[in-house]
């Protein structure tokens, strides 16, 4: 394996139940696009208590179906701040298994601050943002229904590349306490980064390109409330590049990573120093690299076609004293803000974790939060696939998932109150996920071995 190839990124898949091989059949796939781009007047994520006037740019859902036989993947990724709840989740798992057979649906956000705030806390959702959740599952189940109606035989391949469009924004100083960057206009380098541009690109039997998705690591935060509308950012931008450099028949896909301590050079740009043009500067940098990379994949048909996936769910502690954290709460949110964002808060809370392994040679690992680049890094370096992706923001959010390290040093989403689940459930996360990849390719059984029976020594 390369060391570009170990430098690229692991996905997390959140899914049902582990699966076993499915052999002999050939891979098929289907994509659709549909709008979800809600009516003005909706806050939005990062931007205070400013409200939406309407939308520069369109929100999407791209749905891209898999299949090998009847067992059927929908990968669907949303430009919205973090995936619907729950419950409408399970409806959309329920409408499109009804109507298309798709026994695994995995929803990554793009985690755009420039789209509504979806509420945390499952239980209590707000009036007005039911309604218009509820419209686009609805459309985003008719849209998995069309991919899976367009699916065909279909070919992959994977490539990597480099891409500096973000920086680390935690600064570790020398005493020990931790300075938030949250802007870094003059590019200085930080560490720990990634730049790692890993492209999947998926063909058609004849080699034509379907769809190419782009796994970087990167808070999509260059607009966000200065300019009053929904967008989605960089993310979208990305993937206008890459469809225009490949035409209509290609769907682009924007699979966010350990993005929890990454931004953009540009974020939050005043609208006196054109955010527009920053948010298009970031998207076609990241664009025009994925397209390099992905015209030089070449895509082969697998002999022995197989999906597996699988989703468990783990129990981690919420991290605070609950006296502590409602008043630390109560002093960092607009009163306006706090039904949106307060948690349901219980001494543990189950959290779903989502393994993917198609043809036994790419990885797919998610996180259903916000975790820190630490853990991308580390999957990937320790993943017994060559190609194995890392998702954050998927099937669900949980916040932040900083580090051990980080948790004790501190900084946003280290060691404040977006940072709500005990520290080392990013590392337990990431371990279970590769306990599962080594399950699915054989390598780790429940049929324990017989010991050899111990022999003399020679004389």
């Amino acid at each position: 394996m390369t060391n570009l190839k170990k430098v690229g990124f692991g996905i997390c898949l959140l899914g049902l139940t582990v699966s076993p091989w499915v052999h002999g059949s050939g891979l098929r796939a289907g994509v659709a696009k549909v709008d979800i781009t809600p009516a003005p007047g909706k806050y939005m994520l990062g931007s205070g208590t400013t409200l939406a006037t309407g939308a520069h740019d369109p929100l999407y859902a791209r749905v891209l179906v898999l299949e090998v036989d009847q067992k059927r993947l929908a990968l669907i990724t949303v430009d919205l701040c973090r995936v619907f709840q729950a419950p409408l989740m399970d409806r959309l798992r329920r409408e499109v298994k009804e109507s298309s057979g798709i026994s695994f649906v995995l929803m990554v956000a793009t985690h755009t601050h420039s789209a509504p705030i979806i509420p945390i806390n499952e239980n209590h959702p707000l009036t007005g943002m039911v309604a218009w959740q509820e419209d686009a599952v609805a459309k985003i189940a008719k849209a998995t229904e069309q991919a899976h109606r367009q699916a065909a035989e279909a070919w992959l391949g994977t490539g990597y590349g480099v891409a500096y469009i973000g920086h680390n924004r935690r600064k570790l100083n020398p005493d020990g306490t931790v300075t938030m960057m949250f802007r870094n206009p003059t590019k200085i380098p930080t560490a720990p980064f990634d730049p790692t541009v890993a492209v999947l690109r998926i063909d058609t039997g004849n080699r034509k390109p379907l769809a190419v998705l782009v796994n970087y690591a990167c808070h999509p935060v260059v607009v966000m409330a200065n300019l009053k509308q929904y967008s989605a950012d960089f993310p979208g931008v990305m993937c206008n590049t890459i469809e225009q450099a490949f035409g209509p028949q290609t769907m682009a896909f924007f699979l966010n990573g350990g993005a929890g301590d990454i931004d953009t050079y540009y974020t939050g740009v005043p609208l006196e120093e054109d955010p527009v043009a920053r948010m298009e500067w970031s998207g076609e940098t990241l664009g025009k690299e994925a397209v390099r990379v992905a015209r030089k994949i070449r895509t082969e048909p697998s002999p022995e076609a197989s999906l597996d996936f699988s989703e468990d769910w783990l129990t981690f502690g919420f991290r605070w004293d609950v006296e502590k954290y409602m008043k630390a709460f109560e002093e960092s949110v607009e009163p306006e803000l706090r039904p949106y964002y307060l948690p349901e808060i219980k001494p543990e809370k189950q959290v779903p974790v989502t393994t993917v392994l198609i043809n036994k040679e790419i990885a797919f690992m998610g996180m259903p939060g916000e975790p820190f680049i630490e853990f991308q890094m580390n999957w990937r370096e320790r993943s017994p696939v060559a190609d194995s992706f890392f998702l954050g923001f998927a099937n669900g959010f949980f916040s932040y998932f900083p580090t051990i390290r980080a948790a004790t040093e501190g900084g946003h989403g280290a060691k404040n109150i977006w940072a709500r689940i005990e520290p080392g459930a990013g590392e337990r996360i990431v371990d279970h996920c590769l306990i599962r990849i080594y399950e699915m390719l054989g390598r780790l059984t429940d049929d324990p071995a017989v010991p050899a029976p111990a022999q003399d020594d020679e004389e």
